[in-house]
């Protein structure tokens, strides 16, 4: 063969000299009898080349291309597990038979079809979310199929192989109705496997395979190339669901992966069918728990898998370990349940923290409809829901006062008036309307006085305080003092909590029309803030000042061979955010205030009745801010608490928003305080220890 490529290649050498004879006079110039001549060679080292590759080794290439190769399928493993801080599972695993496909290389969709139209004899899928394109797809997958209805597509045969497609899927979807349970059954299931990428697996069914599926199944596996018996988790909650809102939630199989993170997600190793955490805390510690997929070596002829060989067994997600206690979480929840009053009760939050770590005991929440009176539990409103919460901020803003040098340990003695400036109603302290009456800052927060916090505000924003000064002579940098004052506590910004969805809370407008609304800001009653900040808040103040992220990962560890826990992989360490500067004898009298809240010997202190009674002894503030519910005046009933006095273990904060104005909102908040508390020593810390 060779021999007569060699005499091919000289009668075209002697068919150009003729040619280049025929065409061309002895006139012709020598440079352009040199370009004709390098023509000529380059065309023939091309024709060579081509020889070479089609003829002398066509057959080396094919073999190339067919010879046995190896690529990496990989496979899902178990979900990691959250347990309590005592080591309690609060959400694990449930294995389920599963019925599984690998899809092959170049796998046709006739092959695919043929696959599909086989299983549908033994496995029934739930058909409900097919649609017409996909019914119209697998119809057409049958390569006599795809025949018989090319034969009513006029021009045919002018189209281009994609343009015949789209006009046989456009004339199936007018003339054809497919009403047959068993096609759309063997449809359903020919989407699943077309949605496959190649040596990827992906679930055909994970949820409610039965054992005779599994048998016709795996009776029949040499019939259906791809298909196996496999396995698949569910999320199963085996102490009870109180813990679900907060952990959040998983995506299933059909699901997929979230439409705003493929892209994301698909470049970190996942299939577009994985199972991902979709929120909370699945979602916020999805790296942790998801594992490492297994991986099979294969090997490949051709289009069919010769050979399978597990090379790694995939590693198991990690574990978190909550800072939560089981028992408590699930006896505050309940609390926070039957705590709900009726009327126009928009629910409860409650959150109990560590003050020293930021370690969160507990939270809970109930949400309440007050149109319908359908309630909902709700525990991670205690981060998402704002509300404006009243006089509880009183001893933050007095701290800065403090700290601003507007009062001082040995000064800060103001009289409890009205504040009139022109242009707003007069604004003054519950029970003050038209007195006069002298007050240090630990009185003003036992009798929880409006008035003492208006005066400092003023002061601190360089304002000097007439009655009838207009309002608009207020400085329009009061606004942000304040929330100066009260975000080094955490008021107003978010906490850094390790759960997704936290709001910042709410700020009021502060254009010049507003300005009157900074007076009310100063006693809580413009801006909104969540639970989880007051919590924070609380905190704080407890701790001497270190204003620390709340979280609710306390550890990560990995999973044993056996499935349980195993080592320590991270450890949750305190994190200090930032700390408030006050002298050590600023916060003894905001302390002593808070004490006197629940102690003191005013007629007017805000925490009588129920709270003084509690072992070990509490400091607490109170708030109650103006609210409108349904066009009914409302109230926000709140309240934060530490304890022991001079050892504080736990933080609590609360807040009862849309409660009637005709309610004794301070006596059910004190009520709900108590039993918290109660609660807490009983499940969490015993209530033998030092005030």
């Amino acid at each position: 063969m060779l021999q007569k490529f060699r005499i091919w290649i000289k009668l075209r050498l002697i068919d150009f000299k003729r040619y280049l004879k025929d065409h061309f006079q002895d006139g012709i110039p020598f440079r352009l009898k040199i370009l004709l001549w390098l023509t000529g060679i380059l065309c023939l080292a091309l024709l060579f080349q081509l020889f070479n590759l089609q003829i002398k080794n066509g057959n080396n290439f094919q073999a190339e291309v067919s010879r046995t190769s190896n690529t990496i399928e990989s496979n899902n493993v178990p979900r990691g597990s959250i347990y309590d801080t005592n080591g309690k599972v609060l959400v694990a695993n449930k294995a389920h038979q599963a019925i599984a496909y690998t899809k092959g290389i170049n796998v046709s969709a006739s092959d695919m079809y043929n696959v599909a139209r086989n299983l549908s004899h033994y496995l029934k899928v739930d058909t409900k979310g097919l649609t017409k394109d996909q019914e119209v797809t697998y119809y057409l997958a049958n390569i006599n199929n795809f025949n018989k209805v090319a034969k009513n597509i006029e021009k045919r045969n002018s189209m281009s192989s994609m343009q015949l497609q789209d006009a046989a899927e456009a004339y199936c979807k007018n003339h054809y109705h497919f009403n047959n349970d068993q096609f759309k059954n063997a449809a359903e299931i020919f989407s699943k496997l077309n949605g496959a990428y190649a040596l990827s697996t992906t679930y055909i069914k994970e949820n409610g395979v039965t054992d005779k599926e599994v048998a016709e199944v795996g009776a029949h596996l040499s019939s259906m190339p791809g298909v196996k018996i496999s396995t698949s988790w569910s999320r199963t909650y085996p102490n009870g669901n109180s813990i679900k809102d907060i952990a959040g939630r998983v995506t299933t199989e059909k699901e997929g992966l979230p439409s705003n993170q493929v892209l994301k997600l698909l470049s970190e190793g996942y299939s577009r069918n994985d199972s991902v955490g979709a929120s909370y805390l699945e979602q916020e510690y999805e790296p942790v728990l998801r594992g490492t997929k297994s991986q099979t070596r294969v090997q490949v002829n051709g289009n069919k898998i010769t050979k399978q060989v597990k090379q790694y067994p995939g590693k198991p997600g990690a574990n978190l370990v909550l800072t939560l206690n089981q028992k408590f979480q699930q006896d505050l929840q309940n609390l926070i349940k039957s705590s709900t009053p009726g009327g126009t009760s928009q629910g409860v939050y409650a959150v109990v923290m560590n003050p020293n770590t930021g370690a969160i005991y507990g939270m809970a929440g109930e949400q309440r409809n007050y149109k319908t009176g359908k309630e909902i539990a709700d525990p991670l409103g205690v981060i998402n829901q704002p509300m404006v919460m009243g006089s509880i901020v009183k001893p933050g803003l007095f701290t800065s006062a403090f700290q601003a040098g507007v009062i001082t340990p040995e000064d800060n003695t103001l009289i409890d008036h009205p504040i009139w400036l022109k242009g707003i109603s007069k604004l003054s302290t519950d029970w003050n309307n038209n007195g006069s009456y002298p007050l240090n800052a630990a009185l003003a927060l036992e009798t929880s006085s409006n008035s003492y916090a208006m005066q400092v505000a003023m002061k601190m924003a360089g304002f000097k305080y007439y009655p009838g000064e207009s309002v608009y002579k207020l400085p329009k940098t009061m606004f942000q003092i304040i929330r100066n004052a009260l975000g080094q506590y955490g008021l107003g910004v978010k906490t850094g909590v390790d759960i997704p969805g936290e709001s910042a809370g709410l700020e009021g407008p502060t254009t010049g029309k507003h300005i009157g609304s900074a007076l009310p800001e100063s006693f809580g009653n413009y801006d909104s803030y969540t639970v989880m900040q007051l919590g924070q808040y609380i905190s704080t103040l407890a701790n001497g000042g270190y204003r620390l992220r709340p979280y609710i990962v306390k550890q990560i560890r990995s999973t044993t061979h056996e499935g349980g826990l195993g080592k320590v992989e991270y450890n949750a360490m305190p994190k200090v955010l930032n700390y408030v500067s006050a002298s050590k004898q600023a916060k003894n009298i905001i302390k002593q205030g808070m004490y006197d809240v629940v102690y003191g010997n005013s007629p007017h202190k805000t925490g009588a009745n129920f709270l003084e009674g509690l072992t070990p002894k509490i400091v607490a503030k109170t708030g109650t801010a103006e609210t409108i519910t349904n066009g009914q005046k409302t109230v926000t009933s709140s309240m934060i608490s530490y304890a022991p006095i001079n050892h504080p273990k736990v933080a609590i904060a609360l807040a009862m928003p849309g409660l009637p104005e005709t309610m004794n909102s301070y006596l059910i908040n004190q009520r709900l305080m108590v039993n918290i508390y109660k609660l807490f020593w009983k499940d969490v810390l015993s209530s033998n220890t030092s005030n």
